[in-house]
């Protein structure tokens, strides 16, 4: 069974950093692309950052470019979300969630999910 853990959120003060982890059992990661979407409270979930399976081709929401950063290390089968300067903004649930194709910003293209890790950005 293709199952997705995130990990890392937790309290951080702004300006502040982490990385969020997305673990993959039960697959192999490298034939997916891998998406990191966020929600906030009371808003929608968006896409923040995905990675083609090739590690090549990365979409980024424009506004994030700079500050977060997306990575895969296919040997350990984990997806990474390097988050910096964080904003209260940032605040939200993390999700990641895999597809067997291209990268899309798209939420319904995406078949599996994982739980979500909770990141809060405040002082």
């Amino acid at each position: 069974q293709l199952q997705l853990v995130e990990s890392g959120g937790g309290l951080v003060q702004p300006g502040g950093s982490l990385r969020l982890s997305c673990a993959a059992s039960g697959f192999t990661l490298e034939r997916y692309a891998i998406g990191w979407f966020r929600q906030a409270p009371g808003k929608e979930r968006g896409m923040v950052a995905c990675i083609s399976r090739s590690g090549v081709d990365i979409n980024q929401s424009d506004s994030l470019k700079g500050r977060f950063t997306i990575s895969r290390d296919d040997r350990k089968n984990t997806v990474y979300l390097q988050m910096n300067s964080l904003k209260p903004e940032d605040t939200g649930v993390y999700y990641c969630a895999a597809r067997t194709t291209y990268c899309s910003r798209s939420l319904i293209d995406y078949p599996d999910w994982g739980q979500g890790t909770q990141v809060t950005v405040s002082s």
